[in-house]
């Protein structure tokens, strides 16, 4: 679970008690200074380093950290707020297989465009469920669509749902879909 900007590893954990996540193992890594990244994730991508870089190798120490441990692909899952659903989405997509599922609530692909020749791999039919409010302050809804393509040329089932005027936070509405598309019962 990865936050957002200006928030913490306790924020995003607030979440658990609302998802259907019982018997998973739930890491949420803390950013340095509360931020994955100094700029807009809609910046020049060198505008960004090294700390995206850095947030990146976080994420693929964790990932590789469980796969040691034994959980597979299929049984890790990402789930981000923000900043953290921006970061959940350029991992994934930068290293694409089939996950148990990605929940991006309100966030895109990093970069000033998409960089389609960063992102490679079959994501084999991962459910992937992107959300966002409209008008939103920080994601544009252009920037979520284009996300939403890219994920589906990698073989992801993307639902993307778009609260109208929703406000740059998480929904009891967006958890329930969570629940329903990502952590089934």
């Amino acid at each position: 679970m990865l936050h957002g900007r200006g928030a913490s590893a306790g924020d995003i954990l607030g979440l658990v008690p609302e998802l259907n996540v019982d018997g998973y193992a739930i890491l949420a890594p803390q950013a340095t200074n509360f931020t994955w990244y100094p700029h807009s994730f809609m910046a020049k991508p060198e505008q960004n380093e090294p700390w995206l870089g850095s947030a990146l190798e976080v994420i693929r120490e964790i990932v590789r950290d469980v796969a040691d441990q034994g959980i597979t692909a299929e049984n890790t899952y990402f789930l981000g707020f923000s900043q953290g659903a921006c970061l959940s989405l350029e991992f994934a997509a930068r290293n694409a297989t089939r996950y148990g599922g990605v929940a991006a609530l309100t966030g895109g692909l990093i970069g000033d465009r998409i960089y389609r020749e960063r992102y490679s791999g079959d994501f084999g039919g991962t459910q992937v469920f992107l959300s966002t409010g409209t008008p939103d302050p920080h994601v544009p809804l252009e920037r979520i669509h284009e996300s939403a393509d890219v994920l589906k040329e990698m073989n992801a089932e993307v639902t993307l749902q778009i609260y109208d005027g929703r406000p740059h936070t998480v929904s009891q509405e967006e958890i329930q879909r969570v629940n329903q598309l990502i952590f089934k019962d």
